[in-house]
């Protein structure tokens, strides 16, 4: 089969012309070969199958049970939705680079699936801090709880971390395609990121960088900064209770969201440092980029399932239901 030209559009700027390649080459994990890269699709494809019927199993629950209608779990609700998103839009992909060898990925492509993975990122990270303030309210002003998060006001958070990861990274493509890319056109990952694309070009990305330093800092960083105050105060209000049962309880509602707070922030900062610190791309790179957008979709479902009882309950009476008509 014929390859696509290498070299796409030429755009006419102002600043003169502007080179953009008809696609860019994904890579798998650097120093392995076609034949492991075939054998680890299947674990890759089980995880998207786990990812996509655990997201799904919690938004069904949460919508068909009445009693689950609380901030806590619309939240949760949003949650699922975004981690179902983000890993249809880079698990089939690499699935489908792992076991076809097939690299090339469309210029405009791309783009798309870079700004989808950053502007979903976006909106995890507020919808994990809209968490950590619902379980912020509802151990230190518990009285004042369903009065300050009311449906309407939930919904309106929900649209507020909607707005606020599309208009950010809106502008990302477009300030890329400003670019000129004429050197190597490989991304050395499995799927496009901002940071990956931009070091293909050979002309300024003074832009690019500032802006990305920008919104990582404004949206992640200041998001993971309101988190952890909002535990600090969790916390002293937990120590501050006369019965430890108590503490404990009230702590316990706390775990899940913890975890999922690490499984999210722990590899995006380890990401966002080794890319800050320059130098060519390896496999610790890689691995944290895998984590990072791979591990949340699969892992939040099952920590989620485990502790909270409600949704635990209806999993396994869901189960038992099938069982009994297979019978």
């Amino acid at each position: 089969m014929q390859k696509p030209q290498l070299l796409g559009p030429v755009m006419a700027t102002p600043n003169g012309t502007v080179v953009h390649p008809a696609y860019f080459l994904l890579v798998g994990i650097p120093g392995l070969g076609p034949t492991t890269h075939f054998w680890l699709a299947f674990p890759l494809c089980f995880m998207y199958a786990l990812a996509t019927l655990g997201n799904l199993a919690i938004v069904f629950i949460i919508r068909i049970e009445r009693r689950l209608h609380e901030p806590m779990y619309l939240f949760l609700a949003m949650l699922s939705t975004i981690d179902l998103v983000l890993s249809s839009v880079t698990m089939p992909k690499m699935a489908s680079l792992f076991l076809t060898g097939i690299q090339e990925i469309e210029f405009n492509v791309c783009l798309a699936q870079m700004f989808l993975i950053h502007a979903l990122s976006a909106m995890e990270s507020a919808v994990l801090l809209a968490m950590a303030f619902d379980r912020f309210v509802a151990i230190c002003h518990p009285l004042r709880h369903a009065s300050v998060l009311t449906g309407p006001t939930v919904a309106k958070i929900g649209l507020a971390a909607l707005t606020r990861g599309f208009a950010f990274f809106f502008p990302l493509p477009f300030i890329l395609k400003r670019l000129s890319y004429c050197r190597a056109h490989t991304v050395t990952h499995s799927f496009c990121l901002h940071q990956d694309i931009m070091k293909l070009s050979c002309t300024d990305t003074t832009v690019n960088v500032v802006y990305g330093l920008f919104i990582i800092l404004s949206v992640m960083g200041v998001d993971s900064l309101l988190i952890g105050f909002s535990y600090i105060l969790i916390l002293r209000a937990v120590l501050e209770l006369s019965s430890r049962g108590a503490a404990l309880k009230a702590f316990n509602t706390c775990i899940s969201h913890l975890c999922a707070v690490l499984v999210f922030y722990v590899p995006l900062i380890g990401l966002s440092v080794v890319h800050r610190l320059g130098g060519p791309t390896s496999l610790l790179h890689v691995m944290m980029a895998n984590i990072y957008l791979l591990l949340p979709p699969v892992v939040n479902p099952i920590v989620y399932g485990a502790k909270t009882k409600e949704i635990r309950s209806r999993v396994l009476h869901m189960f038992s239901q099938g069982g009994r008509r297979a019978g």
